[in-house]
Parts: structure tokens; C-alpha cells; sequence
């Protein structure tokens, strides 16, 4: 967790950007990424040239005849040259970067451009940039760091485009339960928190007595051939590599591509199926695709993104009982009546172990969109057998506009230690929380997967007094009333 003196420096910094004209949050963190990535980027080198002399590898720094284009130089102009210099060096310098090893530096300047409007507002932003000393911070504080800015997301939702609540990501990624070995997957991965999580999830499971139980190859495994995402979105792209990149990933596998499409560039790997261990994510809602556009490989006919994308998961997970996906639907997903959404849930309950549904509050997504949701959890190459429900009535914030924190857990607790039992305690009452569903009664119901259909609410009887009493008590207190006004006259 950040201390309380980096939270406000980063504050400082939004308040900064959005006085200096740039309102949007995303534009405003794509612009923060720059300068930040500008700083790494010659952190980075200094290190490179270290490890160079001191193993004797050979290196040559790439900044070798463009030393003013170094952050610890630029930084130093005056105000009346910084901003054209920034624009009109430094920043064509990142875009042709190569070789060296930092063929990934000049992917993620791909098609980026300086926005910073001023120079006063871009001295401001280096000066709390260097105040913040983000290399001297370890690469957790590191990583906190870039996500309390993309906080700021979560209270914006322009365009569509927000986070989904982080103590919900850690969630489903320990229903997911990834492994060092596994080879994990966001198919539209956003700012990449889902794969963040993970990322840290399989680091803190491998820890013995605080340290690393992962070899160095496993480590390199984790850390370039296991982890991948991809966006339509270019700008979402460059955020989430540099989320990857601030929390010690070195090399993401990062892509922008919409993957319910073939029309994949040649140099960007193709979601292949029957390849991926792990599937975490929260697709876009209510969105549609042009006919034309969309993939040959998918069985349902419709238009429906949020129904696209559950087959593209299916066909990509691994099969044989190992591919396990935790993705997040809109509420019309599990009860919709076209033949579209019925055939996405028999191929769930039929082609896959639907391991669990849980159904989540309207609030949890607010204030940026009302919509209820569900959490599947589902394993790929064994049929459904029965289905395990939760109905969460809160995960620790308020439901309203605000999202009050409350204690930031709710039933999330609950939740995980159930579903972890849930083969022990064998759960039959329908008027808990939880619950098991055989699939014979869910395909008699149309493969219906929304709780209200299944569970029993428990209705208290409530004893009125009769209104012969009630009369009486009337006269009662009119009486007293009467008797009070008299001893007052007195």
C-alpha cells in the first residue's frame, strides 16, 4: 500500500493535468505514461550499462548520440525550449527506438503522441515526477504507484472505458487459483489489472519464508512467455503495458487486435484454441459487432459481444479438465431467451464444468454503470454434473453513487471459503446464501442461469395487532394527552 505522502503527490499530479486542460483521464494517464516511461527509460540504461561492466557483456547505451534526449537532461532546459524540444526530439528519438534490446520501447511508443499543452505544466509534472523517486522504490511501491493513478479511472468511465474494482479482480483470480506454469489470458484486458493480479498472485504463492521459490527459469517463463492481453483500443494498450512494466514484467505480451475478429496483423499472434491454462476477465457489455466482421471459428450466430466473447474463452482454454475461466457477464447473459444466449450456456454446462455462478449487487459497478452482474467460473472438457450459486449481497463498499468504503470485503470471504468447500458441505438449502443446482433441473429450465429462478426466499410472518387493540390504545393516549393539558392549566 502507498503512504499517505506519495498518494498526494500523485493527487497533486491529477490536479495538475486537469487545471492544465487535459480533463479526460484517459488522455491525462496515457500522458502521465510518457513522461514516467521516459524516466524508466533511462533508469533502465544506467542499469544496463552497470550489468554490463560488471559481467563484461557488451552494451551500448541507447541514448549513445542522443544524450539530450536523457530525462536527467531535458529536464534541465529552459521553459521557453522544454516543450519543443520534448515534442520535436525526444519524442521522435522513443518513437524510432531499437534494437538493443528495446524493441519493446519502440512497440509502446507506437502511434503515440505529446499532448502536454504547456511548459509550465509539463516542468510541474516532471518536478513531482522526480519527487515521487520511483527509482528508488522497490517494484511493489513501484506498481502501487501506477495503480493509484489508474484509480482515477474508476470514478471517470468516459467512454465506457473503466476498471473493474480491484478487490473483485483478486476474487476471481483466486477462484482461478493460476499456477507458475500456467499460460494466462485477457482477451480484452483494459488496463491489464486482471493480469496484474495474477502476475502477484502466483509470485506470492511461490514465496517460502518471504523469498522466491521460483528458479530462475520459471521466473523468466512467468515473466515473458506466460502472460498475455490484448485491446482494441491503442491507448488502453499503451496503459497496460506500462502496468505490466511497473509492476517487474519486463517483456508483455501485449496486443492490439479486436480478438472477436480475423482480422489479426501478421506480426500479432492469434488466440489460438486450446491453449490457454487461465481466463480472467470482464469483457464489454451490451456491445455489438458488424456481421462481416466477426470470426469464422464462432458456432452461435449473433452480433452480441458479450456472447462472442464467451465462446472465443471456451475455444482458447486448455482442454481435458486444465483450462479454467473466471469472466464477468452482465445479468441478461445467464437468463436471455435467443437462441444465441441459450446455446452459449448449453455449451458452458454441457462442454465445460460450469463450477459456479455468483451473482453480484447492481452497485458494484457504480457510478459509471447500473448494470447487475455474475462471476462464471467454468472448466473446460468435463460436462456440468451441478452448479454451485452464490448470491452476494455486498462486497464491502456501499451501493450507491459514492461507493463508501465499509471494510472493502463484504462476502467476498464467504464466498471463497465456501466454493472451497463446496464439495464437502454439499449446500441443498435454497434459502441460503449458497446453494448446488443439478443440471437436469437447469436444462428443464431452459438452461436458465440466473439464481432468482432457483432459490427460495424465506418470508417472516409478521403478527398485526387487531384493530379493536389498536383502537384502544388510540383512546389510551388521547386520555394521557387530555390528563397532561389539565395539569399543566393547573
Amino acid at each position: 500500500m502507498l503512504d499517505s505522502n506519495l498518494k498526494s503527490k500523485i493527487n497533486k499530479l491529477w490536479d495538475k493535468f486537469w487545471s492544465g486542460g487535459l480533463s479526460n483521464p484517459i488522455t491525462a494517464i496515457e500522458q502521465m505514461s510518457f513522461l514516467i516511461f521516459m524516466k524508466k527509460l533511462e533508469d533502465e540504461d544506467e542499469k544496463r550499462i552497470r550489468e554490463a561492466g560488471f559481467t563484461g557483456e557488451k552494451y551500448v547505451s541507447i541514448f549513445k548520440r542522443h544524450e539530450d534526449c536523457k530525462w536527467s537532461k531535458w529536464i534541465t532546459k529552459p521553459a521557453e525550449t522544454i516543450l519543443d524540444h520534448v515534442r520535436d526530439e525526444v519524442f521522435p528519438f522513443m518513437r524510432n527506438l531499437g534494437g538493443n534490446g528495446s524493441s519493446l520501447y519502440k512497440e509502446y511508443m507506437k502511434g503515440a503522441n505529446f499532448g502536454i499543452p504547456t511548459a509550465s505544466l509539463l516542468i510541474e509534472a516532471v518536478n513531482i515526477i522526480n519527487d515521487m523517486h520511483i527509482k528508488e522504490q522497490n517494484q511493489d511501491t513501484q506498481g502501487d504507484i501506477y495503480e493509484y493513478l489508474l484509480g482515477e479511472l474508476s470514478t471517470a468511465g468516459k467512454n465506457g472505458q473503466f476498471r473493474t474494482p480491484r478487490h473483485i479482480i483478486n476474487m476471481m483470480v483466486d477462484l482461478a487459483d493460476p499456477k507458475a506454469d500456467d499460460k494466462i489470458l485477457d482477451p480484452a484486458c483494459g488496463t491489464a489489472g486482471f493480469l496484474v493480479n495474477a502476475y502477484h498472485h502466483i509470485l506470492e504463492a511461490n514465496k517460502r519464508d518471504g523469498i522466491s521459490a521460483l528458479t530462475p527459469k520459471q521466473k523468466k517463463i512467468l515473466d515473458e512467455e506466460s502472460i498475455f492481453g490484448y485491446d482494441f483500443d491503442e491507448t488502453m494498450r499503451r496503459i497496460s503495458i506500462m502496468n505490466l512494466m511497473m509492476h517487474g514484467i519486463k517483456k508483455p505480451n501485449i496486443f492490439q487486435v479486436n480478438t472477436l475478429t480475423d482480422s489479426y496483423p501478421n506480426n500479432i499472434p492469434r488466440v489460438s484454441d486450446n491453449t490457454y491454462d487461465v481466463i480472467l476477465a470482464n469483457p464489454p457489455f451490451k456491445g455489438s459487432l458488424n456481421e462481416a466482421e466477426i470470426s469464422q471459428r464462432f458456432r452461435i450466430k449473433t452480433t452480441k459481444t458479450e456472447l462472442l466473447f464467451l465462446e472465443l474463452m471456451y475455444l482458447a482454454l486448455a482442454p481435458s479438465g486444465q483450462g479454467r475461466c473466471a469472466v464477468i457477464v452482465p445479468e441478461g447473459v445467464l437468463f436471455g431467451n435467443s437462441k444465441a444466449h441459450k446455446r452459449i450456456r448449453e455449451i458452458l454446462l454441457t462442454e465445460c464444468r460450469l463450477d459456479a455462478v455468483i451473482s453480484m449487487p447492481s452497485g458494484i459497478f457504480k457510478p459509471y454503470a447500473g448494470v447487475s452482474t455474475a462471476v462464471l467460473f467454468f472448466t473446460k472438457g468435463e460436462p456440468t454434473q451441478k452448479v454451485w450459486f452464490y448470491k452476494m449481497g455486498s462486497d464491502g463498499f456501499s451501493l450507491d453513487d459514492k461507493r463508501t468504503f465499509i471494510d472493502g470485503k463484504g462476502d467476498i470471504p464467504d464466498i471463497l471459503e465456501h466454493f472451497n468447500n463446496r464439495e464437502k458441505e454439499k449446500p441443498t438449502d435454497r434459502k441460503k446464501k449458497y446453494f448446488f443446482v443439478p443440471i437436469k433441473e437447469i436444462k428443464d429450465k431452459d438452461w436458465d442461469l440466473s439464481i432468482s429462478k432457483y432459490r427460495e426466499i424465506e418470508y417472516e410472518e409478521v403478527e398485526y395487532e387487531k384493530p379493536i387493540i389498536i383502537k384502544k390504545k388510540i383512546i389510551q393516549l388521547e386520555e394521557d394527552i387530555l390528563g397532561g393539558l389539565k395539569e399543566l392549566e393547573v
